[in-house]
């Protein structure tokens, strides 16, 4: 079975030294997939690790040291490079250690995104430090960007989310995947570029990770998409007495609970719209939405929620 398992940042750590240990207990759940014969690309989350890196660009080029700004887009690019390291590391003595002979590779993805994506007009994403609002103004004015205050901490820049349209790199991983690599792809959604005739411009804007895997798992027609979180099922009425946790669920199950608004739109709703859309694209294909240590039981219908077009 072709497997999609989209790995969440936040499990990744939030230094690079907390992070080389974590992605050694990430990379046992992920072999235990492998080791049961399946065939497994890699998507992972990239939210904190971003944010660090952005962060630090911008201290340094608003400081004295001449350092120039670096763009959204290239800082997606390095989290990408630095995370896609530490997990090409990780997966390399697991699998070793089970005597598993499979190379890894991490592709360093761009991700096509329309310039008429509404998010465009919307942005919605937070990123890099606080400011006051006089501040805020200022870097309007200057750099053109839109600020918004924070939850009484300070005014912060925020970025559209555009919807993924197509993947740049989608052959060469589509190669390299049945050719029996372990391949990890679309590193915090991918780097979201714009096609401008002949060129690929990239802008300043994050992608859902959920919706870029599960693109990649329509393009490289896999039969599961799973995307793992902190919990091991999805729930309706969440926190409250009448509290239900989901085992399977259809289509059009998951779309009224969206509209009943049982999912939150910054954690649990993007991962559910992700289900429906990989569901969707073809008969046959499901998506499950569980915990990283379940990923293997959710396979075996131990646990998880499994969203499909329909469901006995």
């Amino acid at each position: 079975m072709r497997i999609v398992v989209a790995l969440g940042g936040n499990a990744l750590g939030n230094t690079p030294q907390e992070q080389l240990e974590l992605v050694r207990a990430t990379s046992r759940p992920i072999v235990d997939l492998i080791e049961a014969g399946h065939e497994v690309v890699l998507a992972h989350g990239n939210g904190p690790q971003v944010g660090m890196i952005n962060l630090a660009m911008q201290i340094a080029s608003e400081s004295k040291s001449g350092m120039p700004e670096m763009p959204l887009p290239e800082c997606g690019a390095m989290s990408q490079g630095y995370i896609g390291y530490h997990l090409q590391n990780a997966l390399y003595e697991e699998m070793k250690k089970r005597n598993i002979n499979i190379p890894v590779a991490a592709i360093a993805t761009q991700v096509i995104v329309s310039s008429d994506d509404s998010a465009f007009s919307a942005p919605s994403k937070p990123i890099g430090l606080f400011y006051s609002e006089e501040k805020a103004r200022q870097l309007e004015l200057e750099k053109k960007w839109t600020l918004v205050e924070d939850a009484g901490r300070g005014w912060r820049r925020i970025v559209p989310s555009p919807k993924p349209v197509d993947i740049v790199e989608k052959e060469s991983i589509r190669v390299l995947v049945e050719r029996g690599h372990l391949v990890i792809a679309v590193g915090g959604g991918g780097i979201p570029v714009i096609e401008d005739n002949f060129r690929l411009l990239g802008v300043a804007a994050v992608i859902d990770k959920d919706f870029a895997s599960a693109k990649l798992a329509e393009i490289l027609d896999a039969d599961y998409l799973i995307m793992l979180t902190g919990v091991d099922q999805v729930a309706i009425h969440y926190g409250k007495p009448n509290e239900t946790w989901l085992s399977e669920i259809s289509v059009t199950e998951a779309q009224q609970y969206i509209k009943e608004e049982h999912f939150a739109p910054g954690s649990m709703l993007p991962k559910v719209e992700a289900a429906i859309s990989f569901a969707e694209s073809k008969p046959g294909r499901k998506a499950m939405i569980t915990s990283l240590e379940k990923a293997k039981a959710g396979i075996e219908g131990k646990t998880g929620t499994v969203i499909s077009v329909s469901h006995s």
